[in-house]
């Protein structure tokens, strides 16, 4: 059973000493972010799945096979830090993870990041992002994801970490105010 990590000062601790830590969510969250800040303060190396594994130049989705090989070969490393949801590789990665931080924020303030980040970067390639991978509008689609990710994907989540994830430690992060105080935290501990 996945062991719940209770306060952000335990949570800070546990990444403060992984190798391998995970980054969830719902889009919108600040998966990228945070892996991106915590690999910073922690040394670990940043993978952004959207950017290594799941998309080729021009929103081409790369095939399933090659991806899955791609994140095989990835997570054999010793140190990493890597952000993205995609539940369908928990059977490739959770084996090697050690903390996995789950960005469960609420739903209107993911959409309002995306909304945030679309302005700020319409039309060009974030930089975790595929090449070629320009900011565009949101669909309808992805909108929905979004907006039912609680209902919709957490259970499958949930299902997939007590599945492939018996020992990872899991911290659930519901503010924005809790990502700040572990980051602030996780580099105290260094």
């Amino acid at each position: 059973m996945p062991h719940d990590l209770k306060t952000v000062a335990e949570a800070a601790a546990a990444v403060s000493r992984a190798n391998r830590i995970c980054v969830i969510g719902c889009s919108g969250g600040g998966k990228t972010t945070l892996a991106r800040s915590l690999g910073q303060r922690l040394d670990l190396p940043h993978i952004s799945m959207d950017r290594v594994f799941f998309w080729l130049p021009g929103w081409k989705k790369r095939d399933r096979v090659e991806e899955r090989a791609l994140i095989q070969k990835a997570v054999t490393a010793e140190r990493w830090i890597m952000d993205g949801t995609g539940s369908s590789s928990f059977d490739l990665r959770m084996p090697r993870t050690e903390v996995v931080l789950w960005l469960r924020l609420p739903r209107w303030l993911c959409l309002l990041s995306v909304f945030r980040r679309v302005l700020k970067s319409f039309g060009r390639v974030r930089p975790d992002l595929a090449p070629g991978c320009r900011e565009q509008w949101p669909d309808r689609e992805f909108l929905a994801y979004i907006w039912n990710f609680e209902s919709r994907v957490a259970p499958h989540i949930e299902r997939e970490i007590a599945l492939h994830g018996q020992h990872v430690a899991i911290f659930t992060l519901k503010r924005r105010s809790d990502v700040a105080r572990l980051l602030d935290l996780a580099s105290a501990a260094d």
